[in-house]
């Protein structure tokens, strides 16, 4: 397939409400588009670093320079017949795993649109619909997690990721066990805990949690080992884990039993793919978690989530919800009559199976290049 051109857009789509964030409220999120023409056919990806380097040591205005100044170049004009040889020509850039996958997942979304063919079923998907699960973090009074925990189960979700925070941990956890004695939960320290918190985090095994994600810093691999030679709660690796040499590492060293793939964080699908099936083959499973992005970026997160070895709910962090004005209409969860849970179906489109709406796209685009 040769890339003929390439369009990259700098976007900030309007918040429903705004955010604090370290470096202050924000009324917008930022994020990044691709697109990617064959011929006459166009494929749309997706990068959503954030706004600053805060969350990640990318952002969207620098993601846009990547892709405008140095990647989107050097791949217009050349042929890719696999993901693969996609990234093997984008070696030579160090890092920007956020810009990467913004040209990745327009590739994957433009083969599969030639293909003629939905994008889940390229990748080798086994399954048309994905069960999701909702997270919460800190709120004002713990008499509102329990109502909102209470709403999510009562509408069907499996699951319930709870944010870990100093001054939202032991007792915020010790009340929710209380209230939901049998139910699905997991949480997510953020990589906000170290090895000298070995007594809090001992303390874990108490409540029957599906996982324990990412409670040291990322690069600390032997550390996370360690802790989860102490817990019977499965350590779960998220921002640890950016490369298939960083997986092959952790499971090595045991430092987790469950890893969670973000196609933006390791490069795009392709690396996510890569990290799939080195886990799976090592019997360790995946999940596929979600970052705050357009309806575009998540259809790339539940067509990865449809492969055999992510076996546990995949993140549903509801655009709508977020996001007052989309750049497309967000799939909807629907509850599964035979049990019960709700689940988010597939599309029989090719490719991701939609296109931005072109207005939206004019009205909220910051910068935008074509090459």
């Amino acid at each position: 397939m040769r890339i003929d051109s390439i369009e990259v857009f700098h976007l900030a789509l309007p918040l429903c409400r705004q955010q604090q964030t370290a470096l202050g409220p924000v009324n917008s999120l930022e994020t990044v588009l691709v697109r990617m023409q064959s011929g006459d056919c166009c494929g749309w990806g997706e990068a959503s670093p954030g706004n600053c380097p805060t969350a990640a040591s990318e952002w969207a205005a620098g993601v846009f320079a990547c892709v405008r100044d140095w990647l989107g170049p050097s791949v217009l004009g050349k042929c890719f017949d696999t993901g693969s040889d996609l990234q093997e020509h984008l070696a030579w850039c160090r890092g920007n795993q956020f810009a990467k996958a913004a040209i990745d997942t327009a590739w994957w979304d433009l083969d599969a649109r030639l293909q003629g063919l939905p994008l889940h079923r390229v990748l080798g998907g086994q399954r048309e619909a994905i069960e999701v699960g909702v997270g919460f973090d800190r709120m004002d009074d713990i008499e509102d997690l329990i109502a909102a925990i209470r709403q999510a189960f009562d509408a069907g979700f499996p699951r319930v990721e709870l944010k870990f925070r100093p001054g939202w941990d032991l007792q915020m956890l010790n009340f929710v066990r209380h209230e939901f004695p049998v139910e699905t939960f997991h949480i997510d320290c953020d990589a906000g805990l170290r090895l000298t918190h070995m007594e809090i985090l001992q303390r874990l095994d108490d409540f029957h949690l599906a996982m324990v994600e990412q409670p040291l810093p990322a690069d600390d691999l032997v550390g996370h080992a360690m802790v989860q030679d102490t817990l019977r709660t499965p350590i779960c690796l998220d921002e640890a884990v950016t490369t298939v040499d960083q997986a092959a590492m952790a499971m090595d060293l045991h430092s987790g039993r469950f890893v969670n793939l973000k196609p933006g964080r390791v490069g795009g699908l392709t690396q996510a793919i890569a990290i799939h099936d080195a886990c799976q083959a090592e019997s360790v499973p995946c999940w596929v978690g979600a970052v705050p992005q357009s309806s575009i970026g998540a259809r790339f997160g539940y067509a990865l989530a449809s492969k055999a070895n992510c076996t546990y709910p995949a993140d549903m962090s509801p655009p709508h919800e977020m996001i007052a004005e989309d750049l497309v209409e967000p799939l909807q969860p629907v509850r599964d009559s035979s049990d019960g849970k709700l689940r988010v179906m597939l599309w029989s489109e090719p490719g991701i199976g939609v296109d931005p709406h072109h207005r939206q796209l004019e009205r909220f685009t910051l910068a935008r290049a074509k090459m």
